[in-house]
């Protein structure tokens, strides 16, 4: 596996970054226990990942390079799926090191060895732009802990704090099997199955921190001629920090998660950036009458809060669904 480089991992060991104003010290948090993840039995259909069986089945012949596909090198259960995030964000991290000077970090809740890792001072007195990425599927029950919101309240009255929020889809909330199966057919990925609840982690620390943002629903994002994805609605007037600056369009995914922001408080929350729906799926969303969907909000600092509060989802920040330079200026602005 030379040609790639493995994600860089951490628990509580590490080495501290010094703090720099030109270069910020980014860190991603992954919300996941792994071991509740890789130990969902594949006879469950619902709320687990793809085992990398299923994923070479489904997108073959992509993944039957010997790296991927022999079981002595790649493992080949939903532990070999998880595998495959650490090596999609490795453009990321390499990107942002570029950018920050700063080596990126990953730590995960729990990680392969069962060691946990709260999020805590520990990671957040090395950190000044924080990326959760809301992976846990909300079966297995990870929770934020009161001490973790505290710290992170008091990580974001730093002036140079940034938390940048990425709770993931939330497919097959409806107790209605035809509304599931409407959903599955909107989005149309064979791997996501007609339920996968996600984020439960991340949904405590938006309630805790007064983020008045729910993750709802999968949308499949609408594609041009050229099967790209369609370029993002934008508000630039409201860009005061010029997040999207250089900014036309993120990467495609099936299946999105729509930010939906649960106060009248227009001050509060600003939505800078919508997503166009592929209108020729039914969806119980486009059923409603909308034609997109939340992509990208900034909650700008407010009282004791210096710091900005951002949600994006974590599938932007990933290899697996591609990066051109408008994406990689997004990358930039985030960390710069």
């Amino acid at each position: 596996m030379s040609e790639v480089r493995t994600a860089r991992t951490y628990n509580q060991r590490h080495i501290p970054r010094p703090y720099t104003p030109a270069g910020r010290r980014v860190s991603i948090y992954v919300s996941w226990s792994y071991p509740a993840e890789a130990g969902r039995s594949a006879a469950e259909l619902d709320n687990r990942f793809s085992t990398m069986t299923e994923v070479r089945r489904v997108a073959w012949p992509s993944y039957e390079d010997p790296k991927w596909s022999d079981p002595y090198r790649f493992q080949q259960g939903i532990a070999g799926s998880l595998e495959l995030f650490f090596w999609a964000w490795v453009p990321f991290q390499d990107f942002v090191e570029e950018v920050t000077g700063h080596p990126v970090p990953v730590y995960q809740r729990i990680d392969q060895a069962g060691f946990p890792t709260p999020l805590d001072e520990r990671v957040l007195d090395d950190t000044d732009v924080l990326f959760v990425f809301g992976l846990d599927h909300m079966i297995t029950e990870q929770e934020a802990r009161p001490g973790e919101v505290e710290a992170l309240r008091a990580f974001l009255t730093r002036e140079n704090a940034r938390l940048v929020l990425g709770p993931h889809h939330d497919v097959g909330a409806s107790d209605d099997p035809s509304v599931r199966d409407m959903e599955y057919r909107h989005h149309g990925d064979p791997l996501v199955p007609r339920q996968q609840r996600f984020a439960t982690y991340v949904r405590d620390v938006m309630k805790g921190l007064g983020v008045p943002v729910v993750n709802r629903y999968g949308l499949r994002p609408a594609t041009g001629a050229d099967d790209r994805i369609a370029p993002l609605s934008t508000v630039r007037d409201l860009d005061e920090k010029r997040w999207l600056q250089g900014v036309t369009n993120f990467n495609f995914h099936l299946h999105l998660p729509h930010y939906a922001v649960t106060t009248d408080e227009p001050k509060g929350i600003h939505v800078l950036a919508r997503q166009p729906i592929d209108m020729s799926r039914p969806h119980p969303f486009v059923e409603d009458g909308n034609t997109e969907f939340n992509m990208f909000l900034w909650m700008p600092p407010s009282g004791d809060r210096a710091g900005d509060v951002l949600l994006a989802d974590s599938t932007i920040f990933s290899a697996l669904f591609g990066a051109d330079e408008s994406l990689r200026n997004f990358w930039r602005n985030l960390v710069s």
